[in-house]
């Protein structure tokens, strides 16, 4: 009996002591995934003060920021007619107004997108946005594509040469598996391919899509060798902690589905390939790769801005993260700046041509804390944050991920276990790689067109146009309180949610 109570115990020490390492491990794996490399922090703007938001509040306010503000650095207008799928989101929406600013006819500018342009209040180029024509059409589609792609033009513009800025796309920043793939490729891989097509037959001759720059994101590797995150030098931060956004990806070959860290990542990456692979003399192509994420939104669509606006307490655990971020105008007037090179007929062959380009704000980076305290100093609305340790939110993550995968795996599991809904079913792995340090350059964008640029230069700062989008936000609310009403606004990510559902791609498995 001695000898099975001394075994017993020996068990018991064992299992305390396997217990008492993996805490400490995770204990500093949290701490780990709390800070901030040293080359992060030396590029991070952490100005935002509450005396600097207000009074750029006040400025902004003061001064709005529309298309008038910028119009001289938007390219000059061309004598062409322009389809604009995902126009009445948020880049081709601001794509629109810049078309309309710099001079094009209402009638030589065609919304195509899943639903109708819901425009807010901000001045940009008066009732001309209204007489812009709108095709419903699913781009996941060919029949409905081709449809809209096919319709008649008025005849004063219908000889024009045509231009395709595609941005329309489904944005699931959550999912990584191959069984939750289904969707994304409907969309954004197939759905981009029948654009290309429909455009060939409509005799486009120019086309510029909107990828993004989360393509180059690789997943972090939280769980790599244990004993590099007890180190004091840089090599304790796991690998792919922070990264640079940037295009050398595009030259290499495309990475396995699990090199990159999301299904969207992998869709968008398949989709510019199909984009830039396509360019010829005939028709002439290449790619626009927003910095990660996109904001400016009038209607608060947004994930970036419009995401915690939506939100009266928001758990975070990722407000020492520094991110780059690019406004909508930004992004816009980069696409523009392409199809500027892209217009010449001999431009096939130019170093711009078939390629893709990061663009991002004309600033540093800033911490996502900034963008929370810049909510919660200007919002009229209730806000607060609440910070959840980082490792716990990583294994609730891996949890989330595996009850859904279990959903997409086993069919009696969908019919026994109810599914996870609402933005809990977001709370998976590949949020967690985006919620760490990321960089984005447009040093190649921003050479001159005679080097191989673009040309390209932001027009709203970050700060700027997070205060601006606070500005419309308050006065939204401000207007609905006068008329006793409540505002709801859907997130670029429930719009996807919608479209998941009307068209049954994936349905079961998210």
């Amino acid at each position: 009996m001695s000898v099975a109570v001394a075994d017993q115990h020996a068990i018991l020490l064992a299992v305390v002591a396997i217990g008492l390492i993996l805490a400490a491990h995770l204990a500093r794996l949290n701490s780990v995934l709390g800070g901030t490399p040293s080359a992060i922090r030396k590029i991070a703007d952490n100005s935002w003060s509450r005396t600097l938001l207000l009074a750029t509040y006040e400025r902004i306010q003061a001064n709005p920021i529309t298309t008038k503000t910028y119009a001289g650095r938007i390219p000059p207008k061309l004598n062409r007619r322009y389809i604009v799928t995902g126009g009445s989101g948020l880049v081709g929406d601001y794509i629109v107004q810049q078309l309309l600013q710099r001079g094009q006819r209402p009638d030589s500018v065609r919304i195509v997108d899943y639903r109708a342009p819901r425009r807010g209040k901000q001045p940009h180029v008066g009732d001309l946005a209204a007489r812009v024509g709108f095709v419903q059409a699913d781009i996941s589609s060919a029949d409905s594509t081709d449809l809209a792609f096919s319709k008649p033009w008025d005849p004063p513009v219908a000889s024009l040469p045509l231009t395709v800025f595609h941005t329309a796309a489904v944005i699931v920043p959550s999912d990584r598996s191959k069984l939750t793939y289904a969707f994304c490729e409907a969309v954004n891989v197939k759905g981009t391919q029948h654009v290309l097509d429909a455009a060939r037959r409509a005799g486009a001759d120019v086309l510029v899509s909107t990828t993004s720059a989360s393509i180059s994101i690789r997943p972090v590797e939280f769980w790599g060798a244990p004993w590099k995150i007890w180190s004091r030098s840089e090599s304790r931060w796991p690998a792919h902690y922070w990264q640079t956004l940037d295009e050398r990806d595009f030259f290499a070959p495309l990475r396995a589905h699990d090199g990159y860290y999301s299904n969207y990542a992998v869709s968008k990456a398949a989709a510019e390939r199909i984009v830039c692979g396509a360019n010829s003399p005939g028709l002439r192509t290449g790619c626009i790769r927003p910095a990660n994420g996109i904001y400016g939104c009038s209607n608060f669509s947004d994930n970036t801005v419009g995401g915690p606006l939506n939100i009266e307490l928001l758990p975070e655990w990722s407000s020492h993260s520094v991110q780059s971020f690019v406004h909508g105008s930004n992004a816009a007037i980069a696409h523009l700046d392409l199809e500027a090179v892209l217009a010449n007929p001999d431009s096939s062959a130019a170093p711009q041509a078939g390629r893709p380009f990061v663009v991002t704000d004309p600033n540093p980076p800033i911490p996502y804390g900034s963008l929370y305290r810049l909510v919660g100093t200007l919002a009229d609305t209730p806000f607060q944050t609440v910070h959840v340790p980082p490792i716990l939110m990583l294994l609730v993550c891996h949890a989330v991920e595996w009850y859904i995968l279990l959903h997409a795996r086993f069919p009696l599991a969908r019919k026994v276990l109810p599914p996870i809904t609402g933005d809990v079913k977001h709370v998976q792995p590949a949020l967690s790689s985006i919620c760490t340090h990321l960089v984005a350059s447009n040093a190649v964008a921003g050479q001159p067109v005679a080097a191989g640029g673009l040309g390209y230069s932001g027009v709203v700062t970050t700060l700027e146009g997070m205060a601006q989008e606070m500005v419309w936000w308050n006065h939204a609310h401000a207007s609905a309180r006068a008329a006793g009403e409540t505002k709801v606004y859907q997130s670029s990510v429930s719009l996807a949610e919608e479209i998941q559902r009307a068209a049954g791609v994936g349905a079961n498995a998210s």
